[in-house]
């Protein structure tokens, strides 16, 4: 089977989101969708996969929800993600800001990813990766600034820190689907930052529409499911990463005595108890285990 990814998220007004739980996930085990949903008061964001059917079923579902929904598209042989997950958070992304909200409040100007090398070309132009630290390790724009943040609630704090509207006249930003940049233009707005813009449908609608010649990007892109990054052709990537952390691997680290295949690396191994390790390691045994019985069942098959 080919597994169909979407990668979407709208931000809408949606305060029966709770509500919505139930049906929703009961629609997706149904269906054969696997991955994970967030719902959340301010709307909702999500990467899933099926078949080409029970996603167009999905999406028809959550339209019905939410109105139109873009979304971003790829294609796996492999199943990219082991559970079906419907959450209930109080943002679709944590930036620490449930006040603030896109489609109530301004965001910075969209760039079609055409016009998008033009524009981080301009002399002058402040251009910031607002993706986490681990995800810029594997790829990014040439010329990009990575804020060398842990998780994406740091970055108005690196914003304070390193940014400034009487100095920063034009700051571009991007992130893997748009979604982080939606509340980070917001956020720099509010700041007093006046020319912010942003990538229209992140990383993963450039590489689907610019041609890999014209390309500024560099390296691949992390992606949250078991692919680990893709290539600029939307196709896995090369990176494996850490299950332990998620942090990805360089070949040097996969020598270290503390790598444990599925379990760590030098990276995470300190910070993890001996009671961590063997759950973490009963995972991955249960994880190997599942992979075989399938093996088996399509070799049956």
């Amino acid at each position: 089977m080919k597994w169909t990814i979407y990668a979407f998220y709208k931000f809408f007004d949606f305060p029966d989101f709770a509500e919505a739980r139930e049906g929703l996930l009961a629609f997706c085990e149904e269906q054969g969708i696997c991955g994970s949903v967030l719902l959340a008061a301010e709307g909702v964001n999500g990467t899933m996969a099926g078949s080409a059917e029970a996603m167009e079923g999905l999406m028809a579902y959550l339209e019905g929800l939410a109105g139109p929904i873009e979304v971003k598209a790829a294609v796996s042989d492999e199943k990219p993600f082991r559970k079906t997950k419907v959450k209930l958070k109080s943002e679709i992304v944590h930036l620490g800001r449930p006040d603030l909200r896109p489609g109530e409040t301004a965001v910075g100007r969209y760039v079609e990813p055409k016009d998008w090398n033009a524009l981080i070309a301009e002399a002058g132009v402040r251009v910031i990766d607002t993706r986490n630290d681990f995800e810029v390790r594997v790829g990014t724009f040439a010329g990009a600034e990575n804020p060398h943040t842990e998780r994406f609630s740091e970055f108005p704090d690196y914003v304070e820190q390193a940014l400034d509207p009487s100095r920063d006249r034009k700051v571009a930003m991007f992130c893997t689907g748009g979604i982080r940049c939606e509340k980070a233009t917001a956020h720099l707005l509010e700041q007093g930052f006046e020319e912010v813009y942003h990538l229209k449908g992140g990383i993963l609608k450039y590489l689907e529409e610019v041609p890999e010649a014209e390309s500024l990007w560099r390296g691949e892109c992390f992606v949250f499911d078991d692919r680990v990054t893709v290539n600029h052709r939307l196709e896995p990537g090369e990176t494996e990463c850490c299950r332990g952390c998620w942090n990805p691997l360089r070949p040097e680290d996969k020598l270290d005595p503390r790598y444990e295949a599925g379990v760590s690396c030098p990276l995470c191994f300190d910070r993890k108890s001996p009671e961590r390790l063997a759950a973490a390691r009963e995972r991955e045994r249960q994880r190997v285990l599942a992979l075989e019985r399938a093996a088996a069942a399509a070799g049956n098959g």
